[in-house]
């Protein structure tokens, strides 16, 4: 990857596929080449901060044992330990992988205070988190299934 697309600043990130903590760089791209390299729902979520309708995605129901990563860039995002049924239609998770996987900002859209969900590593769009979650944490990670891919655990 050259130094156009790339920043060079570092990441503390886990691996699911090296189960451990290791170094990995910033993924910077342009908005042409999120294009390229995602379809176009995958785009429009990830990069221009849109929502599949509840009850449509592929996780939403889905119970397999592994690892949520983003689709973007495949930074590990969520196990499918913390994920549980909020009833609500998307995928929800009540805390990330790690600490370092995932990032918030406030987002102010449709005339209301939410907290918004990006990807760490490539600041992909994932979806909101809200404070009305289970214990431990509280918090309900409501996330688009088609900002996600999953590795089933071996």
């Amino acid at each position: 990857m050259d130094t156009k697309t790339q920043d060079r600043s570092q990441n503390n990130m886990q691996s699911v596929q090296h189960k451990a903590i290791y170094m990995s760089e910033k993924v910077v791209k342009t908005d042409r080449e999120w294009q390229q390299l995602l379809t176009p729902q995958q785009y429009v979520i990830t990069q221009k901060k849109g929502t599949e309708r509840p009850y449509t995605g592929k996780y939403f129901n889905f119970t397999g044992r592994g690892m949520y990563q983003c689709v973007c860039c495949a930074n590990d995002l969520f196990s499918s330990e913390t994920k549980y049924d909020s009833g609500t239609g998307w995928p929800t998770f009540w805390a990330p992988f790690s600490e370092q996987s995932i990032r918030t900002a406030v987002d102010h859209s449709h005339f209301k205070k939410r907290i918004e969900v990006l990807c760490n590593r490539c600041d992909a769009y994932l979806g909101h988190v809200f404070d009305d979650g289970p214990p431990p944490t509280g918090l309900r990670y409501c996330i688009n299934s088609v900002a996600l891919q999953f590795v089933a655990k071996k």
